[in-house]
């Protein structure tokens, strides 16, 4: 039996105080210093680097990790994680409870398709150069694990997890000494390409006069937009919050059920499995919102029970808190592994990320091209969240098409992005020829994403 006033009753409630505390006084800060302000460096980001920086001055005074120490719960680190996890698929989940107003058009259909066509090139892109960097390394180092440069693409366009995951394969199965934290930092230099390439654009962008931020309108409420027509009311013996949180749990749990029979099926691949426990959020999310839209249409309920309002509300507090936790958990400590070769990684990853994917978003999103632009550079560097969070300044109430095309452009990158797993557990073995399926691979998704304007020219010549 815990005591009430032992820390690991109180640690996590510690761990969530700092983290919501950071974000309150990163939004003091962004209002009260013009540069700050000026930056347009999102709130969230500026939470986590603030606790990033008390973090590598409390190891500099006392050696020790800041969210190991006791008052933490001496789990910290861990509970991090945990919560990046947690969140991100909660806040995808949320998002997917949103109504459109209507169905989804050929046209809209297509762009999604083309989200997800894009998510996977990208990841080959990144593989390409970050294998073949790797592989030339290890003609200049001595025993260099040639096949590290896969990892590139799970830390930058997958995050921490599936780098993690990655990393422990050929640390563990092929010997790479120190994959872990290979891929680990990998993903922390993603996330800084992702904060810092984000904000730098963002700035340019504006000085330019292409972009109005969201943060500049007077961020008032208009009644049709708090509460839609025939839904349940704001308040009765329950909160219609309450409601909408129950839901996106229900949600959840039943992806968390659908995650345990994949996994006790396919023992093999529950890492995988559990790594897109937002993609199967998505999925019950969607399911759950198809049967309570049959029970309102057979006149089972009276009233909606799904609000928009609240669902972007909440859908942005579990971006916001995965942001800061997440950079709260950079370890900054293992780039001192193979800095040159991480810097090198880095740097090519940012390049080459936010080239194609400024060239996508403007030939194949031109009525939103910025939008589009933001949400899949923040995604393919840093996280999910990440996208969300540079979207927001541009389209701080979802407007633009560009925030649903990252929730489903999942169902299409799955498909298409489960072959390039498979080869990530080949690479070891055979780098080389890894390096030639990836350059094809790449190619053929190409071919595919450009459909439309390579036919054209070949009709119209």
């Amino acid at each position: 039996m815990s005591n009430f006033w032992d820390y690991s009753v109180w640690g996590f409630i510690m761990i969530l105080g700092a983290l919501l505390g950071s974000l309150l006084l990163a939004n003091v800060l962004k209002k009260a210093i013009p540069f700050l302000n000026k930056s347009l460096i999102p709130t969230s980001v500026l939470g986590g680097l603030i606790l990033l920086l008390i973090s590598l001055i409390y190891t500099a005074v006392t050696d020790d990790v800041l969210f190991e120490a006791k008052v933490f719960g001496e789990n910290g680190m861990a509970v991090l994680e945990i919560i990046t996890y947690h969140t991100l698929a909660l806040g995808f989940i949320a998002s997917a409870f949103k109504t459109n107003g209507g169905k989804i058009t050929k046209k809209r259909s297509v762009e999604i398709f083309n989200t997800g066509v894009t998510t996977v090139s990208t990841y080959l892109l990144q593989a390409i150069f970050g294998l073949g960097i790797t592989i030339i390394a290890s003609f200049i180092l001595k025993d260099f694990f040639a096949a590290a440069g896969v990892l590139l693409p799970f830390g930058y366009g997958q995050g921490t997890g599936q780098a993690l995951n990655y990393g422990s394969i050929y640390e563990t199965d092929f010997g790479f000494e120190g994959g872990k934290s290979f891929g680990l930092t990998i993903a922390a230099l993603g996330f800084l390409s992702a904060a810092i390439g984000g904000v730098i654009h963002l700035n340019v962008q504006k000085r330019r006069g292409k972009i109005v931020l969201s943060s500049r309108t007077d961020g008032s409420l208009h009644t049709d937009t708090v509460e839609g027509d025939n839904e349940i009311p704001m308040q009765e013996s329950i909160d219609k919050f309450t409601i909408q949180v129950a839901l996106i749990v229900i949600a959840y749990l039943l992806a968390y059920l659908i995650m345990w029979g994949l996994g006790s099926l396919l023992p093999g691949m529950k890492a995988v499995i559990y790594g897109f426990n937002f993609l199967l959020g998505v999925l019950t999310a969607t399911l759950v919102k198809v049967v309570l839209n049959f029970f309102y249409k057979k006149g089972i309920t009276k009233k909606k029970y799904t609000n928009n309002f609240l669902m972007t509300r909440a859908s942005n507090f579990f971006f916001d808190i995965m942001v800061v936790a997440g950079i709260a958990a950079i370890r900054l400590d293992v780039l001192e592994n193979y800095w040159g070769i991480m810097l090198i990684l880095g740097f090519v990853g940012l390049i080459i990320t936010y080239v194609y994917n400024r060239i996508v978003a403007k030939v194949l999103f031109p009525d939103y091209a910025e939008e589009q632009f933001l949400t899949m550079y923040g995604m393919l560097t840093g996280t999910a969240s990440t996208g969300i969070i540079l979207l927001r300044e541009v389209d701080g109430e979802f407007r633009t098409p560009a925030s649903d095309n990252l929730v489903y452009q999942n169902f299409p990158a799955i498909v298409f992005g489960f072959p390039m797993m498979f080869l990530a557990t080949l690479a070891p073995v055979h780098p080389y020829l890894c390096l030639i399926i990836f350059v094809a691979f790449f190619a053929v998704m190409n071919l595919i994403l450009f459909r439309s304007k390579i036919f054209k020219r070949k009709k119209t010549n």
